[in-house]
């Protein structure tokens, strides 16, 4: 089960990285199109749904990494039981919150699908589509906020400190 949670906390890394690589794309078509004199409608459109793409994707792979802002302030200054209760309750609330954010992110797509939504641009996209990665991006990272609440329960998370992520 390790190996393929790694796994997919990798896959949705790259899924982000591909999506800024869309992005790259998107402006330099915009560039060009300017630049050369032809139309790109939508363009703008999809660069915005791609930078958004990449954020959403990214959301797990940082979480395991570490490199998510944390205040830990409070948990610094505590030792034994009460640290550990403090950090399971934070935990327990973020995977309740990251699991509102996945629902309501899939029951968005679905609404936009079913009611046939698409984007107000000269492009008209269905919104269901650019929609997909934002819900696949909060799922994952429910699974991965899953994964770390079971990690601390059974005293094995390893929290990463923000050093440690400036050094890999």
């Amino acid at each position: 089960m390790r190996k393929w949670l790694d796994r997919l906390y990798l896959a949705s890394a790259w899924l982000a990285g591909l999506c800024m690589v869309g992005v790259l794309a998107m402006v330099a078509l915009t560039i060009a199109s300017r630049f050369f004199g032809f139309s790109a409608a939508g363009s703008d459109a999809y660069a915005g749904y791609a930078t958004a793409g990449a954020g959403f994707m990214a959301l797990a792979s940082t979480l395991k990494k570490g490199e998510h802002i944390r205040v830990t302030l409070l948990l610094g200054a505590l030792r034994g039981g009460a640290h550990k209760a403090l950090e399971v309750l934070a935990l327990a609330i973020a995977t309740l919150l990251a699991g509102f954010l996945a629902w309501y992110s899939a029951y968005l797509v679905w609404q936009s699908w079913e009611i046939n939504d698409i984007s107000v641009g000269i492009d008209a996209t269905p919104l269901w589509i650019p929609q997909i990665p934002m819900a696949l991006g909060t799922l994952i990272f429910f699974i991965a906020f899953c994964d770390e609440l079971v990690l601390e329960l059974r005293g094995k998370r390893v929290a990463a400190s923000q050093e440690d992520a400036h050094h890999e």
